[in-house]
Protein backbone atom coordinates (compact mmCIF):
# COMPACT_ATOMS: atom_id res chain seq x y z
CA UNK A 1 0.00 0.00 0.00
CA UNK A 2 2.23 2.26 -1.06
CA UNK A 3 2.03 5.41 -3.08
CA UNK A 4 -1.47 7.70 -3.43
CA UNK A 5 -4.61 6.52 -2.76
CA UNK A 6 -7.36 6.04 -5.86
CA UNK A 7 -9.89 9.09 -5.49
CA UNK A 8 -12.19 6.50 -5.03
CA UNK A 9 -10.76 5.37 -2.15
CA UNK A 10 -10.09 8.79 -0.16
CA UNK A 11 -13.29 9.62 -0.60
CA UNK A 12 -14.93 6.15 1.00
CA UNK A 13 -12.01 7.04 3.63
CA UNK A 14 -13.65 9.92 4.55
CA UNK A 15 -16.89 9.27 4.06
CA UNK A 16 -16.44 6.21 6.92
CA UNK A 17 -14.72 8.26 9.32
CA UNK A 18 -16.92 11.39 9.01
CA UNK A 19 -20.21 9.16 8.90
CA UNK A 20 -19.12 7.28 11.78
CA UNK A 21 -17.90 10.37 13.91
CA UNK A 22 -20.94 12.34 13.70
CA UNK A 23 -23.06 8.95 14.29
CA UNK A 24 -21.20 8.73 17.73
CA UNK A 25 -21.68 12.61 18.46
CA UNK A 26 -25.24 12.77 17.72
CA UNK A 27 -26.05 9.26 19.49
CA UNK A 28 -24.54 10.80 22.25
CA UNK A 29 -25.99 13.96 22.58
CA UNK A 30 -29.73 12.37 22.22
CA UNK A 31 -28.97 10.32 25.32
CA UNK A 32 -29.79 7.04 23.74
CA UNK A 33 -28.51 4.04 25.86
CA UNK A 34 -25.26 2.29 24.41
CA UNK A 35 -25.00 5.47 22.05
CA UNK A 36 -21.65 3.25 20.73
CA UNK A 37 -24.07 0.77 18.88
CA UNK A 38 -25.43 3.20 16.80
CA UNK A 39 -21.64 4.34 15.28
CA UNK A 40 -20.60 0.63 15.37
CA UNK A 41 -23.62 0.04 12.82
CA UNK A 42 -22.71 2.81 11.12
CA UNK A 43 -19.02 1.91 10.26
CA UNK A 44 -19.81 -2.00 9.45
CA UNK A 45 -21.97 -0.31 6.99
CA UNK A 46 -19.82 2.32 5.65
CA UNK A 47 -16.93 0.09 5.61
CA UNK A 48 -17.96 -1.46 2.37
CA UNK A 49 -17.82 -0.36 -1.08
CA UNK A 50 -21.88 0.04 -2.02
CA UNK A 51 -23.67 2.96 -2.62
CA UNK A 52 -25.94 3.97 -0.04
CA UNK A 53 -28.72 1.57 0.92
CA UNK A 54 -32.09 2.22 -0.21
CA UNK A 55 -35.15 2.81 2.46
CA UNK A 56 -36.27 -1.23 1.84
CA UNK A 57 -32.19 -2.26 2.40
CA UNK A 58 -31.54 0.38 5.05
CA UNK A 59 -34.85 -1.03 7.18
CA UNK A 60 -33.82 -4.79 6.45
CA UNK A 61 -30.89 -3.86 8.13
CA UNK A 62 -32.87 -2.53 11.32
CA UNK A 63 -35.10 -5.88 10.88
CA UNK A 64 -31.83 -8.12 10.62
CA UNK A 65 -30.64 -6.88 14.31
CA UNK A 66 -34.17 -6.56 15.84
CA UNK A 67 -35.90 -9.50 14.31
CA UNK A 68 -33.47 -12.09 15.84
CA UNK A 69 -33.63 -10.39 19.28
CA UNK A 70 -37.66 -10.49 19.47
CA UNK A 71 -36.81 -13.95 18.04
CA UNK A 72 -34.73 -15.54 20.84
CA UNK A 73 -36.90 -14.00 23.44
CA UNK A 74 -38.93 -17.27 22.82
CA UNK A 75 -35.75 -19.27 23.94
CA UNK A 76 -36.08 -17.83 27.38
CA UNK A 77 -38.59 -20.14 28.70
CA UNK A 78 -36.89 -23.18 27.33
CA UNK A 79 -32.99 -21.81 29.28
CA UNK A 80 -35.25 -21.39 32.27
CA UNK A 81 -37.26 -24.51 32.56
CA UNK A 82 -35.89 -27.16 30.30
CA UNK A 83 -31.75 -25.72 29.99
CA UNK A 84 -30.86 -28.36 27.66
CA UNK A 85 -33.06 -27.88 25.17
CA UNK A 86 -33.02 -24.30 24.92
CA UNK A 87 -28.83 -24.66 24.56
CA UNK A 88 -29.39 -26.80 21.71
CA UNK A 89 -32.50 -24.27 20.37
CA UNK A 90 -29.42 -21.46 21.06
CA UNK A 91 -26.65 -23.79 19.00
CA UNK A 92 -28.99 -24.11 16.38
CA UNK A 93 -29.79 -20.72 15.87
CA UNK A 94 -26.14 -19.25 16.17
CA UNK A 95 -25.36 -21.99 13.58
CA UNK A 96 -27.65 -20.67 11.02
CA UNK A 97 -25.96 -17.26 11.25
CA UNK A 98 -22.87 -18.54 10.87
CA UNK A 99 -23.82 -20.38 7.94
CA UNK A 100 -25.72 -17.66 5.98
CA UNK A 101 -22.23 -15.89 5.82
CA UNK A 102 -20.55 -18.66 5.10
CA UNK A 103 -23.02 -19.62 1.91
CA UNK A 104 -22.00 -15.94 1.26
CA UNK A 105 -25.10 -14.02 2.97
CA UNK A 106 -23.75 -10.49 3.85
CA UNK A 107 -21.89 -10.28 6.43
CA UNK A 108 -23.01 -7.21 7.96
CA UNK A 109 -26.45 -8.77 8.41
CA UNK A 110 -24.96 -12.05 9.69
CA UNK A 111 -23.18 -10.26 12.22
CA UNK A 112 -26.52 -8.31 13.47
CA UNK A 113 -28.30 -11.67 13.36
CA UNK A 114 -25.77 -13.29 15.82
CA UNK A 115 -25.45 -9.82 17.94
CA UNK A 116 -29.15 -10.35 18.61
CA UNK A 117 -28.99 -13.77 19.35
CA UNK A 118 -26.49 -13.93 21.94
CA UNK A 119 -27.30 -10.60 23.61
CA UNK A 120 -30.69 -11.75 24.50
CA UNK A 121 -29.56 -15.00 25.48
CA UNK A 122 -26.92 -14.02 27.52
CA UNK A 123 -28.72 -11.01 29.21
CA UNK A 124 -32.54 -11.93 28.78
CA UNK A 125 -32.51 -14.22 31.97
CA UNK A 126 -31.40 -11.77 34.30
CA UNK A 127 -34.20 -9.14 34.22
CA UNK A 128 -37.29 -8.90 31.76
CA UNK A 129 -37.28 -5.45 32.36
CA UNK A 130 -33.89 -4.75 31.25
CA UNK A 131 -34.32 -6.77 28.25
CA UNK A 132 -37.03 -5.26 26.45
CA UNK A 133 -34.89 -2.05 27.57
CA UNK A 134 -32.04 -3.66 25.98
CA UNK A 135 -34.48 -4.31 22.43
CA UNK A 136 -35.65 -1.17 22.10
CA UNK A 137 -32.00 0.11 22.92
CA UNK A 138 -31.03 -1.36 19.90
CA UNK A 139 -34.16 -0.69 17.89
CA UNK A 140 -32.63 3.10 18.66
CA UNK A 141 -29.59 2.48 17.74
CA UNK A 142 -29.71 0.81 14.51
CA UNK A 143 -31.93 3.52 13.48
CA UNK A 144 -29.40 6.23 14.06
CA UNK A 145 -27.04 4.64 12.84
CA UNK A 146 -28.63 3.51 9.45
CA UNK A 147 -29.72 7.15 9.56
CA UNK A 148 -26.25 8.70 9.23
CA UNK A 149 -24.96 6.17 6.52
CA UNK A 150 -27.48 8.00 4.50
CA UNK A 151 -26.16 11.28 6.03
CA UNK A 152 -22.61 10.23 5.13
CA UNK A 153 -23.62 9.46 1.84
CA UNK A 154 -25.79 12.76 1.29
CA UNK A 155 -22.37 14.76 2.45
CA UNK A 156 -19.72 12.86 0.47
CA UNK A 157 -21.79 11.44 -2.02
CA UNK A 158 -19.86 8.75 -4.61
CA UNK A 159 -17.95 10.73 -7.18
CA UNK A 160 -19.24 10.72 -10.74
CA UNK A 161 -18.08 7.74 -12.75
CA UNK A 162 -16.90 5.77 -9.62
CA UNK A 163 -17.64 2.12 -10.95
CA UNK A 164 -20.45 0.19 -9.42
CA UNK A 165 -19.29 -3.02 -8.34
CA UNK A 166 -21.13 -6.39 -9.16
CA UNK A 167 -22.43 -8.09 -6.53
CA UNK A 168 -20.10 -11.13 -5.56
CA UNK A 169 -20.83 -14.21 -7.29
CA UNK A 170 -23.04 -16.99 -5.58
CA UNK A 171 -20.76 -19.60 -4.21
CA UNK A 172 -21.18 -22.91 -5.22
CA UNK A 173 -23.29 -25.40 -3.63
CA UNK A 174 -20.58 -26.79 -1.49
CA UNK A 175 -22.71 -27.18 1.55
CA UNK A 176 -20.08 -28.97 3.34
CA UNK A 177 -17.43 -26.67 3.39
CA UNK A 178 -20.17 -23.85 4.21
CA UNK A 179 -21.31 -26.42 6.94
CA UNK A 180 -17.80 -26.69 8.46
CA UNK A 181 -16.87 -22.81 8.53
CA UNK A 182 -20.47 -22.47 10.15
CA UNK A 183 -19.39 -24.96 12.83
CA UNK A 184 -16.15 -23.53 13.49
CA UNK A 185 -17.63 -20.31 14.60
CA UNK A 186 -19.94 -22.29 16.30
CA UNK A 187 -16.98 -23.89 18.25
CA UNK A 188 -15.54 -20.38 19.06
CA UNK A 189 -18.78 -18.59 19.93
CA UNK A 190 -21.24 -21.37 21.90
CA UNK A 191 -18.44 -21.51 24.62
CA UNK A 192 -18.42 -18.45 25.61
CA UNK A 193 -22.45 -17.96 25.47
CA UNK A 194 -22.41 -20.37 28.14
CA UNK A 195 -19.80 -18.74 30.09
CA UNK A 196 -21.57 -15.82 30.09
CA UNK A 197 -25.53 -17.31 30.43
CA UNK A 198 -24.54 -19.41 33.44
CA UNK A 199 -22.82 -16.54 35.26
CA UNK A 200 -26.00 -14.87 34.98
CA UNK A 201 -24.25 -11.75 32.72
CA UNK A 202 -25.16 -8.63 33.93
CA UNK A 203 -26.05 -6.14 31.03
CA UNK A 204 -22.67 -4.26 31.50
CA UNK A 205 -21.45 -7.42 29.76
CA UNK A 206 -23.65 -5.97 26.31
CA UNK A 207 -19.85 -4.87 24.72
CA UNK A 208 -18.32 -8.31 25.30
CA UNK A 209 -21.15 -10.34 23.81
CA UNK A 210 -21.20 -7.78 20.78
CA UNK A 211 -17.21 -8.87 20.55
CA UNK A 212 -17.82 -12.39 20.66
CA UNK A 213 -20.60 -12.10 18.19
CA UNK A 214 -18.47 -10.12 15.66
CA UNK A 215 -15.60 -12.39 15.96
CA UNK A 216 -17.71 -15.47 15.13
CA UNK A 217 -18.63 -13.63 11.89
CA UNK A 218 -14.79 -13.39 11.60
CA UNK A 219 -13.95 -16.59 11.43
CA UNK A 220 -17.40 -17.71 9.46
CA UNK A 221 -15.88 -15.40 7.18
CA UNK A 222 -12.12 -15.79 6.59
CA UNK A 223 -10.10 -18.55 5.38
CA UNK A 224 -8.98 -21.12 7.79
CA UNK A 225 -5.26 -19.87 7.04
CA UNK A 226 -5.72 -16.07 8.29
CA UNK A 227 -8.45 -16.38 10.51
CA UNK A 228 -5.84 -16.71 13.91
CA UNK A 229 -3.35 -13.94 13.12
CA UNK A 230 -6.79 -11.80 12.03
CA UNK A 231 -8.67 -12.41 15.31
CA UNK A 232 -5.12 -11.69 17.16
CA UNK A 233 -4.35 -8.69 15.21
CA UNK A 234 -7.78 -6.81 15.06
CA UNK A 235 -8.32 -7.23 18.59
CA UNK A 236 -4.74 -5.53 19.09
CA UNK A 237 -4.67 -2.61 17.18
CA UNK A 238 -8.56 -1.80 17.96
CA UNK A 239 -7.41 -2.14 21.68
CA UNK A 240 -4.22 0.06 20.93
CA UNK A 241 -6.49 2.67 19.24
CA UNK A 242 -9.04 2.49 22.52
CA UNK A 243 -5.94 2.87 24.97
CA UNK A 244 -4.94 6.04 22.66
CA UNK A 245 -8.53 7.09 22.56
CA UNK A 246 -8.58 6.67 26.19
CA UNK A 247 -5.34 8.87 26.86
CA UNK A 248 -6.67 11.44 24.83
CA UNK A 249 -10.16 11.81 26.78
CA UNK A 250 -8.27 11.59 30.18
CA UNK A 251 -5.94 14.98 28.88
CA UNK A 252 -9.50 16.30 27.60
CA UNK A 253 -12.67 14.96 29.04
CA UNK A 254 -15.03 15.90 26.23
CA UNK A 255 -17.36 14.91 23.68
CA UNK A 256 -15.30 17.18 21.07
CA UNK A 257 -12.10 14.79 22.05
CA UNK A 258 -14.31 11.60 21.39
CA UNK A 259 -16.06 12.76 18.59
CA UNK A 260 -12.45 14.10 16.80
CA UNK A 261 -11.01 10.66 18.14
CA UNK A 262 -13.13 8.22 16.42
CA UNK A 263 -12.76 10.61 13.27
CA UNK A 264 -8.95 10.11 13.25
CA UNK A 265 -9.87 6.15 14.03
CA UNK A 266 -11.91 6.31 10.94
CA UNK A 267 -8.98 8.07 8.65
CA UNK A 268 -6.47 5.62 9.85
CA UNK A 269 -8.73 2.28 9.84
CA UNK A 270 -10.36 3.22 6.66
CA UNK A 271 -6.85 3.65 4.86
CA UNK A 272 -6.41 0.18 5.67
CA UNK A 273 -10.29 -0.74 4.59
CA UNK A 274 -10.10 0.74 1.62
CA UNK A 275 -7.94 0.53 -1.61
CA UNK A 276 -8.60 1.28 -5.40
CA UNK A 277 -12.38 1.25 -6.20
CA UNK A 278 -12.71 -1.46 -3.80
CA UNK A 279 -11.01 -2.68 -0.58
CA UNK A 280 -8.25 -4.64 0.48
CA UNK A 281 -7.69 -8.07 0.59
CA UNK A 282 -7.62 -7.83 4.82
CA UNK A 283 -10.40 -5.08 5.23
CA UNK A 284 -12.55 -6.62 7.31
CA UNK A 285 -9.37 -7.28 9.94
CA UNK A 286 -9.03 -3.32 10.32
CA UNK A 287 -12.87 -3.06 10.11
CA UNK A 288 -13.10 -5.17 13.03
CA UNK A 289 -10.47 -3.29 14.81
CA UNK A 290 -12.35 0.03 14.35
CA UNK A 291 -15.33 -1.93 15.74
CA UNK A 292 -13.16 -3.26 18.70
CA UNK A 293 -12.05 0.29 19.38
CA UNK A 294 -15.77 1.85 19.71
CA UNK A 295 -17.31 -1.09 21.80
CA UNK A 296 -13.82 -0.80 24.18
CA UNK A 297 -13.76 3.25 24.64
CA UNK A 298 -17.76 3.58 24.09
CA UNK A 299 -18.81 1.80 27.51
CA UNK A 300 -16.03 3.11 29.66
CA UNK A 301 -17.04 6.80 28.40
CA UNK A 302 -21.31 6.53 28.85
CA UNK A 303 -23.21 7.24 31.53
CA UNK A 304 -25.88 4.60 31.12
CA UNK A 305 -26.92 1.98 33.40
CA UNK A 306 -26.13 -0.41 30.46
CA UNK A 307 -22.48 0.04 30.52
CA UNK A 308 -22.08 0.34 34.28
CA UNK A 309 -20.17 -2.47 36.19
CA UNK A 310 -16.94 -3.22 34.23
CA UNK A 311 -13.97 -0.81 34.05
CA UNK A 312 -12.28 -0.35 31.02
CA UNK A 313 -9.05 -2.25 31.73
CA UNK A 314 -11.39 -4.91 33.20
CA UNK A 315 -12.84 -5.04 29.12
CA UNK A 316 -9.62 -5.12 27.80
CA UNK A 317 -8.33 -7.81 29.27
CA UNK A 318 -11.45 -9.58 28.45
CA UNK A 319 -11.31 -8.92 24.90
CA UNK A 320 -7.52 -9.72 24.82
CA UNK A 321 -8.31 -13.35 26.28
CA UNK A 322 -11.45 -14.06 24.34
CA UNK A 323 -9.05 -13.28 21.07
CA UNK A 324 -6.66 -15.71 22.07
CA UNK A 325 -8.98 -18.31 23.05
CA UNK A 326 -10.83 -18.05 19.80
CA UNK A 327 -7.30 -18.09 18.01
CA UNK A 328 -6.49 -21.41 19.98
CA UNK A 329 -10.33 -23.07 19.26
CA UNK A 330 -9.79 -22.30 15.68
CA UNK A 331 -6.17 -23.39 15.78
CA UNK A 332 -7.76 -26.89 17.68
CA UNK A 333 -10.66 -27.30 15.02
CA UNK A 334 -8.37 -26.95 12.09
CA UNK A 335 -6.53 -29.81 13.53
CA UNK A 336 -9.27 -32.06 13.75
CA UNK A 337 -11.00 -31.20 10.70
CA UNK A 338 -8.70 -29.77 8.07
CA UNK A 339 -10.67 -28.43 4.82
CA UNK A 340 -10.32 -30.54 1.69
CA UNK A 341 -7.74 -28.35 -0.27
CA UNK A 342 -4.99 -28.96 3.06
CA UNK A 343 -5.81 -32.78 2.78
Amino acid sequence: MTGALHPVAVRRIFRLAVGTALSLAVSQVMGISLPFIAPALTLLLLGLPFPAPGLKKGLGVVIALIFPMLAATLMLPFLEHARWAGILLVALALFYTFYFTARGGPAVLGTFMTIGITVVVTIGSVNSVILMHLIETMAANALVGVGFVWVAHGLLPDIPGTPVLPKPPKPPADYRAAGRNALRSLLVVLPLVLVFLFSSASAAYTPVMIKVASMGQQASAESSRSIGLSLLASTWWGGVAAMLAWCLLSAWPSLIMFTLATLLAGLLFGRRVFSGVAVNPDFSKWTYAFLTMLVLIGPAVTDSPLSDGVSFGMRLGLFLLIAVYGTVAVSVFDAFFRPESDE
